[in-house]
């Protein structure tokens, strides 16, 4: 009887997952043949979180106006806010920031990984760490060296591969969770 329940759960979750897969797969697409749209609408979504982010903390500052740290959540709150509002005001220049801090944080994880390699040299598999590394670093100073022309399609290609990578990703998980259903 519980077996029964299970594939049932199954079903129901591999149908799911599997339509999620196809979304991220239409959406990875459409973002990857429009680049700059796919920016722009990131750059708005993100502006918006940073928005809901800042009210949701300033609400909350005061809520707490007796702790210590009132004036510090207070700061926080009012400087999402100044963020989420630069961001949907102009989301071409807020494209310029978060392809800045993009390129920055590939360069940054680019150097933690090729510090771990080499940490890692006597173990297997050490070059693919390094390799891994040196491909972030690169990427990292591609996308700095285009700054600000590359930050109208750099986050829209990002955003497109990852959802096309995730599409895949999910699509494999729900054909595996298909057959486990027909078990």
């Amino acid at each position: 009887m519980a077996d029964k329940g299970l594939n049932e759960s199954f079903g129901r979750t591999w149908t799911w997952m599997a339509v999620l897969a196809v979304i991220c797969i239409v959406g990875g697409f459409l973002a990857l043949l429009n680049p700059f749209g796919a920016t722009i609408l990131a750059v708005v979504l993100a502006g918006w979180i940073f928005l809901l982010q800042g009210v949701v903390q300033v609400v909350h500052a005061f809520r707490i106006r007796d702790w210590p740290g009132f004036i510090w959540s207070l700061g926080i709150g009012v400087l999402s806010l100044i963020v989420g509002f630069v961001l949907v005001a102009d989301p071409l220049a807020g494209s310029v920031s978060l392809t800045f801090l993009v390129a920055v944080l590939f360069l940054m994880t680019g150097v933690a990984k090729t510090m771990f390699a080499l940490a890692l040299k006597p173990a297997s598999g050490w070059v693919w760490v390094l390799v891994s590394g040196l491909v972030s670093v690169v990427l990292g100073v591609m996308i700095l060296a285009g700054l600000p022309a590359s930050a109208t399609t750099i986050l829209g290609l990002l955003l497109g591969i990852e959802l096309v990578s995730n599409g895949v990703l999910f699509l494999f998980v729900a054909l595996g969770l298909r057959k486990l259903d027909h078990v």
